[in-house]
C-alpha cells in the first residue's frame, strides 16, 4: 500500500520529473536548493531539475527545522521556499515559476518547453499530487548533522526514491541529489529485467553511466554516505540506515 500511495502521487503530477530533455547544459558548480520535500512548489522545481538533468545540493528546510531555514532569511530576506542559489551566475531566486524559467533559460534551450508554460495548471496538479502523502516530508525530526554531504541518486517522480527524500528532509540532512532521469526507452525497463535481457545496456546520461560502472546496476534510489563509506540500494534499507545513524 505504501508503494501504491507513491505511485498515485506521481500519477497525479502527470509523471513530471521522469524524462530527461536533450540539449541541456551542465553548470560548473552545483546549484543549491533550499527545499521542503512535501511542498508542492518545491516539487515543481525538483521536477524541472530532473528534466534538465541537473545535479543540485539540497538543503532541507522542514517546518520546525533550525538548521537551514534561518540561512534563507539571511541570504534572501524572506523565509520562503523553494529558494535557489546559483553560484555560477550569482543569482538567487524565490518562487517556483521564476526558478523554473531561470533554469530552462540558462541550462535548457533558452525558453520554457510547452508543458511548463501553464504554470497555474502545473501548480494545481502538484498540490493535488502532494495530498496522498499526508504531510510526509514537511515537519522536522531531531537529528545529528553529517560532517560530509550525503549523496542520493534518484529522479523526482520515482515512487521508490520519494520516501527516502522525505526522511532526508524531515531529518534536515543536506545531500547532493544526483539526477537519474530517463533518457532512452531502455531506461524504462525494470532494473532486474534489463540486467537479464539487455546485458549490453549502455546508459546515455553521466549519472546512469557512473552507477553502472561502479555498481553494475542502475536503479533508483542509490544512497552514498561518505562519512561511513556506506552505499545502499533499496528504499527500506536506506531509511533504516538514516534512522539508525542520524535520528536522535
Amino acid at each position: 500500500m505504501a508503494l501504491l500511495n507513491h505511485v498515485v502521487s506521481s500519477s497525479l503530477s502527470l509523471w513530471r520529473g521522469t524524462q530527461v530533455r536533450s540539449g541541456t547544459k551542465q553548470p560548473k558548480q552545483l546549484l543549491q536548493l533550499y527545499d521542503i520535500e512535501g511542498s508542492a512548489a518545491c516539487r515543481l522545481v525538483r521536477e524541472a531539475l530532473t528534466e534538465l538533468n541537473l545535479d543540485v545540493t539540497i538543503y532541507p528546510c522542514p517546518k520546525g527545522g533550525e538548521r537551514f531555514r534561518s540561512r534563507v532569511m539571511t541570504l534572501g530576506g524572506e523565509e520562503q521556499f523553494p529558494y535557489l542559489v546559483d553560484p555560477n551566475t550569482g543569482r538567487s531566486l524565490y518562487h517556483a515559476g521564476d526558478i523554473i524559467r531561470y533554469l530552462f533559460e540558462h541550462y535548457g534551450r533558452g525558453r520554457l518547453p510547452l508543458n511548463w508554460r501553464s504554470m497555474t495548471l502545473n501548480k494545481v496538479s502538484s498540490v493535488i499530487a502532494t495530498l496522498p502523502r499526508f504531510g510526509a516530508g514537511v515537519f522536522a525530526r531531531p537529528s545529528k548533522r553529517p560532517d560530509i554531504l550525503l549523496e542520493l541518486y534518484s529522479f523526482e517522480s520515482s515512487p521508490y526514491a520519494r520516501p527516502v527524500r522525505e526522511w532526508l528532509c524531515e531529518l534536515e540532512l543536506p545531500y547532493v541529489l544526483r539526477n537519474l532521469g530517463k533518457g532512452h526507452w531502455e531506461d524504462y525497463v525494470l532494473p532486474d529485467l534489463r540486467k537479464r535481457f539487455r546485458k549490453d545496456y549502455a546508459p546515455r546520461t553521466d549519472n546512469r553511466k557512473k552507477l553502472l560502472d561502479n555498481t553494475g546496476r542502475v536503479a533508483s534510489p542509490y544512497f552514498v554516505d561518505p562519512n561511513t563509506g556506506t552505499a545502499l540500494y533499496e528504499s527500506n534499507a536506506i531509511i533504516d540506515y538514516l534512522v539508525r545513524r542520524y535520528s536522535v
